[in-house]
This record gives structure tokens, C-alpha cells and sequence, in this order.
């Protein structure tokens, strides 16, 4: 009997379990579809990822030998549907059984499910054991807790893996987390090094002008175009990173710099959340480079918390908490996003350079995601699911079941604290000790009301005030709800007044 083997876009691995029993006979179906590229403004540069990268997996399964049967968005034929392209090769190969690895995302799941009912077969769904933590397994840690705190399941996996693990169980060093030495503000001299460009094939080539032509309205720069697009290029990229920048990314993990998308973060996470990379091999080659002397403990741990633990957390919390978690909005946030998201002007230098460097990139790393664009929508109240898909469009790491999380529960605490302890709102005192961004800005950072003071700070403390009430359960809150009760009565006015004026001034594209 042919199965008809069904590989997503996020499935790129020679080892996922839905290729590891294939059968001569069988037929690996890959598939690009209008719904798939289109459901939102994609970056054009994340489109040109996925393609590329999708389109060269299938070339080297064929190279294999393999049958491969391959439906392209440019398919005179192709209906712009994945349940059409899928029921039509049900029915083109006389199908009677599917396999696929589970989806990562639950549209996707929702679609297979569809599928089965509709076509009257059988569908055999694989576990995708690329990850760490099985879905299952992070349903079970979760039950009974009070709180689902991504430190204690981190030192869980840590243990179950022995990673960063002495003999005697306890962590390499004598902590599981060295946060506290990741936090260093930039230096003077702190710049990015050179990142590994890669020839371009004729698949890529082909690929760039296709979104040259057809996704040219959409935010953001397709080129220079400078990913890895193939496994080979990928393994090269990692290897760099740890032979050449790692040992650089503890001590400023957390710093931001005018024209600096990168620093030393790895930019790894597009071809890990693809399948280019798979977690477990990446972090043995950074705890290898720890015992061999070549990278900082604070720099190995600092990296490995990000794939072993926090990449594998939100995925738990992803699928425990869909499809409700889409919904979930604490703070009642329904502010419209400002057009300065989508690359407009506004006179906040730190805005300007986190949309600059995403609207180029396609990338921000983490901290100018979480403090920076994520921080703002936070305070000033943006609507929750126009954030969620902003992020979800912009950058081409972003997957739903990673994106989601971060957004609405890291970001914006929408969740109400399932996933963070504290909402991260900050002033713009930490946006000035952890960047140069306030540097000749047409805002002063040390000013909270008049003409020229920094937005951050009238909405940070709006946004204390306004929520004060949903903040009584939670001790980490107490102190900052104190300081606001212990203005005058006079300086919280003048405060909320400035805050509205600077909402008004973001309505009106005056920001």
C-alpha cells in the first residue's frame, strides 16, 4: 500500500519520524499554497525563506532517490489551498493512508482532522520527538501546579537530558541559571562581527524573483537576501557561531544598539523552527565547547536556556492552552497599532531602529522584540491579537506556536501570568541603561511630562495606574504601585494628561 507522507514547511529534517519508516513505494508530498503566504503581510524575506528552504529539502529527498510529488505556488493547477492540494493528491495517488509528524501549529491540526473525516482515511500522526519535551509529557508536568514557571521545567529537562549536569545531579558551576551575568550594558567599543554569506542557487535565484513580483507591496526589504537556505549552509552558520560568538553573547545578551540588529546573537532560529538544525544536536556542540574551554559557562548555560528551556516551555504552553490562548487579553488592550510599526516616522529613536533593522532583516533579537516593540504595545495599551500578528508577519523565525506565547504572554502579559511572573513594562530608564538608543533622540529619557518627554515614561506610569487593581495579587508589583501612590495628586494628573497626549499624537501619526 502507498502512503502518502505529507512534509509541512517547518518539517525540514531528514530525521523526522514521519520519514523514518518510508517505504519505496510511498510519496512524500510537499506543498506551497496562496493561504499559507498570504493569510497575513509576510515579510518578504521570510517568504523567501520558506520557499527556498522548503524547495531545496525536496530537491535532496529527490537526489536520494526518494518520490517526491511537489505542488508550487505558481502551479497553473494549484487552488491556493492546502485541504484542495491535499484531497486532490488523496485522490490523484488513490490514497488510502497518511502519515505525518503532528503539526506544530493547531490550524494545522485542525486541517488534518478536516482531511480524515472528509476522505475516509487513514491518517497515522508521529510524535515530533526534534524536541525535547513531548506534548504529552508537558501536559503532565504541568498538572497540579499553581504556577508553570519556565525555570523549574527547565532544570526538569536539564536533568532528564544531563545537560550542563555534574555527576552528582547538581548543575555544572553550582546554578541552573546565570541570568544575572547576561544583563551587562553596552559598551562603547560593542559592535556586531561579520556574519557567513552564502552563494546563492539557481532555486534561491528563482525564488527571489518570484516574491520580487508578487509580494513587492509587503513591509519590508527583500534584499540583500544573506540566509542559509540549505542544511550544509546552516551547520556552517552554527559552527561559526560557536567557534567565532558565542563566547560573546553571555555578558551582553540583554544590549541594544543603534544599527546593531545583531550583536552577538547567533540568528539561528529561523533554521532550527524549519528543521535546518535540530535542538538536541545544538546544544551538546555548545556544552562541548564549555568543557573545551572555548566558551564562558554564562555564555553556554545563557544559550542553552533559550532552546532547552524557553523554546521547548512555550511549545508546552502553546498546546496546552490552544485554541483559547488567542483570546486571552488582561488589560482589555484595543489600541489600533501605530503606522510607525509598519515603518512610518515617529520621533522615538528606539522605535525607529527596531522597526529599521526588522523592516531589513527580517530580525530583532529577543530583547528589542520583549523591551522595545513588545514593552510599547504593552503600556500604551495596543490592541493584543494586531500585535500577535505584526510579530507573527514580521520575522522569519516566527511560527505561531513560538510567536503566540512570547507575544501574548511575555510581551503583553495578556495571559494574566501564565507565562511571566510580572508584566515587563519599563520606563525609559532601562531602554537608556541597556542601549544607546536616547542618544540625541528628539525625546529626553530623564523627563516624564512636557513636549520633550520620553513617551515611555508617562505611559509606563498610566499603565500602572490604570491596572493598579489587577495588580493587588501580585507581590512582585507591590513596590512600583507604592511609588505611584506616593506622587501628589498633582503630579499623577499631570502625568495621566501626558499620557493621553501622547496617545493622541500616536492616533494621529504625531508620535
Amino acid at each position: 500500500m502507498t502512503n502518502l507522507v505529507y512534509i509541512m514547511g517547518d518539517q525540514l529534517s531528514e530525521s523526522i519520524s514521519s520519514l523514518r519508516s518510508l517505504k519505496k513505494e510511498d510519496i512524500i508530498f510537499f506543498c506551497e499554497t496562496s493561504d499559507e503566504f498570504t493569510d497575513l503581510p509576510h515579510h518578504p524575506k521570510k517568504i523567501a525563506f520558506l520557499l527556498a528552504t522548503r524547495r531545496h529539502f525536496a530537491e535532496e529527498l529527490k537526489e536520494k532517490g526518494l518520490n517526491v510529488f511537489y505542488i508550487k505556488l505558481d502551479d497553473q493547477l494549484n487552488s491556493g489551498s492546502i485541504r484542495a492540494e491535499l484531497k486532490k493528491a488523496i485522490h490523484k495517488f488513490a490514497i488510502k493512508n497518511m502519515i505525518i509528524t503532528e503539526p506544530s501549529e493547531f490550524k494545522n491540526k485542525l486541517i488534518i482532522e478536516e482531511i480524515s473525516k472528509q476522505n475516509n482515511i487513514t491518517i497515522q500522526i508521529l510524535e515530533d520527538d526534534r524536541f525535547f519535551c513531548s506534548i504529552v509529557n508537558f501536559k503532565k508536568w504541568s498538572v497540579g501546579k499553581k504556577s508553570l514557571r519556565m525555570e523549574f521545567f527547565y532544570r526538569e529537562l536539564r536533568k532528564q537530558n544531563k545537560i550542563l549536569l555534574e555527576k552528582d545531579g547538581s548543575p555544572t558551576g553550582g546554578l541552573w541559571n546565570y541570568d544575572k551575568e547576561n544583563r551587562k550594558p553596552p559598551s562603547k567599543s560593542l559592535k556586531s562581527l561579520k556574519r557567513i554569506s552564502h552563494k546563492k542557487s539557481l532555486i534561491l535565484l528563482d525564488v527571489i524573483n518570484y516574491v520580487k513580483q508578487n509580494f513587492s507591496q509587503n513591509f519590508g526589504t527583500l534584499e540583500p537576501f544573506y540566509y542559509a537556505i540549505t542544511r550544509k549552509q546552516a551547520l556552517i552558520e552554527l559552527n561559526d557561531f560557536i567557534e567565532r560568538i558565542l563566547n560573546l553573547f553571555g555578558d551582553y545578551q540583554d544590549a541594544m544598539l543603534k544599527d546593531e540588529a545583531y550583536l552577538h546573537h547567533s540568528l539561528l532560529s529561523s533554521y532550527i523552527n524549519v528543521g535546518l538544525l535540530l535542538p538536541k544536536e545544538i546544544c551538546s556542540l555548545v556544552e562541548k565547547a564549555y568543557k573545551e574551554g572555548k566558551v564562558s559557562l554564562n555564555s553556554a548555560e545563557g544559550f542553552i536556556r533559550q532552546i532547552l528551556g524557553w523554546r521547548e516551555y512555550v511549545r508546552g504552553i502553546y498546546w496546552l492552552k490552544m485554541p483559547s490562548y488567542v483570546d486571552l487579553n488582561f488589560f482589555n488592550a484595543k489600541n489600533p497599532l501605530p503606522f510607525f510599526f509598519w515603518g512610518g516616522k515617529t520621533k522615538m529613536n528606539c522605535i525607529n531602529n527596531v522597526v529599521a533593522q526588522t523592516k531589513e532583516h527580517s530580525y530583532s533579537h529577543h530583547i528589542q522584540r520583549l523591551m522595545i516593540t513588545g514593552n510599547f504595545a504593552l503600556i500604551a495599551g495596543l490592541d493584543v491579537k494586531e500585535v500577535h500578528k505584526w510579530y507573527l508577519s514580521v520575522y522569519s523565525d516566527a511560527f505561531e506556536w513560538v510567536e503566540m506565547p512570547n507575544t501574548i504572554g511575555m510581551a503583553l502579559f495578556a495571559d494574566g501570568g501564565i507565562v511571566a511572573s510580572k508584566p515587563y513594562a519599563a520606563s525609559a530608564n532601562y531602554i537608556s541603561k541597556m542601549s544607546n538608543f536616547c542618544m540625541n533622540c528628539f525625546y529626553n529619557s530623564k523627563e516624564t511630562v512636557g513636549v520633550n518627554s520620553c513617551p515611555f515614561n508617562s505611559l509606563y506610569w498610566n499603565f500602572i495606574n490604570k491596572n493598579k487593581n489587577k495588580f493587588q495579587e501580585n507581590p512582585r508589583m507591590s513596590l512600583i504601585i507604592k511609588s505611584w501612590e506616593n506622587f501628589s495628586d498633582d503630579k499623577k494628573k499631570t502625568i495621566i494628561l501626558r499620557a493621553e497626549k501622547i496617545l493622541n499624537l500616536m492616533e494621529n501619526n504625531d508620535l
